[in-house]
C-alpha cells in the first residue's frame, strides 16, 4: 500500500527554509496537499537566517551552489541574474536569498491554491490517533492532517555557563545576537563582549560596526577559534568513499591531504562522505568528535565570504575587535555595566572586563530537554519525541522519521532540518537540507522509484 494516498494531507510545522522547501517540493512532485504553518509572518520562507539578516550579512557560499533545488543546480543563479542582483561567483546578501525563497513559495502557492495552503499561527500541541493528527494553534483553531512534519529550525542559544542574565542590569545582556538594537544606547567609550567567536559573533560584530558603534569589541570563546576565509578557485571533486575507519586515522588523513592540496580542499573533499562517516561512527566516536574536534571542524567547514573576512580583518587591525580564548568565571552588575570575569585558556589568571553589553553568540542549540517551546514540551510529555543520544537534536532514523520515547517509529511523523543533526550531522547548510527535503518529498509523493536527482 502507498505511504500517502492521493488526497491525503501533510501539515508542515515551521515555515522557514526547511519547511518551505518541503512544501514546494511536494507541489513539484505532484504529492499530497500541504499546509505550511509559521507563527512569525516575517519569517515565512526566510526563517531566522534570512529574515533577521542585515545588508552586510552575506551568504558564506557562492551563489553557484545555492540553488534550492538539487535537480536544477542553476535555479538560483538564473533568478539572481534575472533580477540583476549578481552571478555565479557572487557571495549574495542573505536578505536577497530570503527574497528568492519567498518568491518560490509565492509562485508555488499561486499556481496550486488547492494543494498548498499557508497558515499563520503557532502550533502548541500535536495529538494523534488512528485517523491521523490534530494540530492545535495557540491563536485558536485546529488543523487535521494525515502526516505531520516538524521543521522547527534551530533552538535559541542557552545562557552561557558562568553567566546569569537575571543578575545583570536591564539591557546589558542580549540573548538575540541578530536583534537590530544590540548597539542601542552604546557610546564609543564602551566595550561590548560577544560570548562566542564563530559565525554568530561575526554577524554581531558586523552589525555593531554598521550601526555606528566605534567602541571596543571582545569576542570570547573557550578556544578562541575564528571562521576561516573562503579562497578563490574552483572546488575539487569530493571523495566517493569513507577515507578512514577511526577518528584518529581520519585526522591524520586530513592533515596529510592538507599538506598536499591545502586545508580548504582537504575539508571540502569530505563533503560527499560526511554523512556516511557520521552514520557509521559509534556513539563514543561521535561524542569524542563533538567534545574535541567540532570547534575546529566548524571554523574550517563554514567559512567567511572574502568581503566579510576583509571587514573583520580591518576591525582587528584598528584595535576595535579582539578575539580571545578563555572561560567565563562569572559576572556581576556594576551600575549600568557588568563586570565580566574570565580566565584565559591555559592560564590561571582571571581578567575582568567592564562591559556595557554582553551578547550571546554561542550559536543555536539542540537540547530538547532545556527547551521552553510549548510544542516541544508537549511532544516530550506525550512520549511522541525524544532527544537524540548526544542531545544535540531530535531523534530520527535515516529516513527522517521521528523516533518516539519507546523507540517506536511511525511513517506519519517526520522531522527535517537542523534538529536532525544527531542522525545526519551535516544538515545545517543549504546543500544538505535541500537534499533531505528532496528525499522526503519523493517519499511522501510515492516517487521513490525516481533515480538520481531528477524526475
Amino acid at each position: 500500500m502507498s505511504l500517502v494516498q492521493p488526497g491525503d494531507h501533510v501539515a508542515i510545522v515551521g515555515g522557514g527554509f526547511s519547511g518551505t522547501l518541503l512544501a514546494i517540493n511536494l507541489v513539484r512532485h505532484d504529492g499530497p496537499r500541504a499546509t505550511l504553518i509559521e507563527r512569525r509572518p516575517a519569517q515565512v520562507a526566510r526563517g531566522v537566517a534570512y529574515s533577521a539578516a542585515h545588508d552586510e550579512h552575506l551568504l558564506n557560499v557562492r551563489a553557484g551552489n545555492m540553488s534550492a533545488l538539487p535537480d536544477d543546480p542553476d535555479h538560483f543563479v538564473r533568478w539572481l541574474e534575472r533580477e540583476g542582483l549578481g552571478e555565479r561567483t557572487t557571495f549574495v546578501p542573505r536578505k536577497i536569498y530570503g527574497r528568492y525563497l519567498r518568491a518560490m513559495l509565492e509562485e508555488a502557492a499561486a499556481a496550486n491554491p488547492e494543494r498548498l495552503t499557508l497558515v499563520t499561527g503557532e502550533v502548541c500541541a500535536l495529538d494523534c490517533d488512528s485517523r491521523g493528527f490534530a494540530l492545535t494553534l495557540a491563536e485558536g483553531g485546529r488543523v487535521a492532517a494525515d502526516v505531520a512534519v516538524l521543521a522547527l529550525g534551530n533552538l535559541p542559544p542557552h545562557s552561557p555557563p558562568g553567566l546569569d542574565p537575571a543578575t545583570l542590569p536591564d539591557g546589558c545582556y542580549r540573548a538575540d545576537p541578530w536583534a537590530g538594537d544590540i548597539a542601542e544606547g552604546l557610546t564609543d567609550a564602551d566595550e561590548v563582549v560577544l560570548v562566542g567567536t564563530g559565525l554568530t559573533a561575526i554577524d554581531a560584530a558586523l552589525l555593531l560596526d554598521s550601526s555606528g558603534f566605534r567602541g571596543r569589541i571582545l569576542a570570547l570563546s573557550r578556544r578562541g577559534l575564528v571562521p576561516r576565509r573562503h579562497a578563490d578557485g574552483a572546488a575539487r571533486p569530493g571523495l566517493s568513499e569513507r577515507p578512514a575507519a577511526t577518528l584518529s586515522a581520519l585526522v591524520r588523513a586530513v592533515r596529510d591531504r592538507a599538506e598536499a592540496i591545502g586545508w580548504r580542499a582537504a575539508v571540502d573533499e569530505l563533503r560527499p562522505v560526511t554523512q556516511m562517516m557520521w552514520g557509521s561512527a559509534d556513539a563514543a566516536t561521535r561524542a569524542r568528535f563533538l567534545r574535541h574536534l567540532r570547534p575546529y571542524w566548524d571554523v574550517h567547514r563554514h567559512r567567511l565570504a572574502p568581503a566579510v573576512a576583509g571587514r573583520i580583518d580591518a576591525l582587528e587591525e584598528a584595535g576595535r575587535l579582539r578575539f580571545a580564548a578563555g572561560k567565563l568565571v562569572g559576572a556581576e552588575a556594576d551600575g549600568t555595566h557588568a563586570l565580566l570575569r574570565w580566565r584565559g585558556r591555559g592560564g590561571e589568571a582571571v581578567t575582568t572586563t567592564r562591559a556595557a553589553r554582553i551578547v550571546n553568540c554561542t550559536g543555536p542549540q539542540g537540547d530538547l530537554l532545556r527547551s521552553r517551546e510549548p510544542l516541544i514540551r508537549q511532544l516530550l510529555a506525550a512520549g511522541m519525541i525524544r532527544p537524540d543520544a548526544l542531545r544535540i537534536g531530535l531523534d530520527v532514523d535515516r529516513q527522517s522519521r521521528v523516533v518516539a520515547a519507546d523507540g517506536g517509529i511511525s511513517d506519519r511523523l517526520y522531522c527535517i532540518g537542523p534538529m536532525t543533526r544527531g542522525e545526519l550531522w551535516e544538515v545545517v547548510a543549504v546543500p544538505d537540507i535541500r537534499q533531505q527535503n528532496w528525499t522526503l518529498a519523493r517519499r511522501l509523493a510515492n516517487a521513490q522509484w525516481v533515480g538520481g536527482e531528477g524526475l
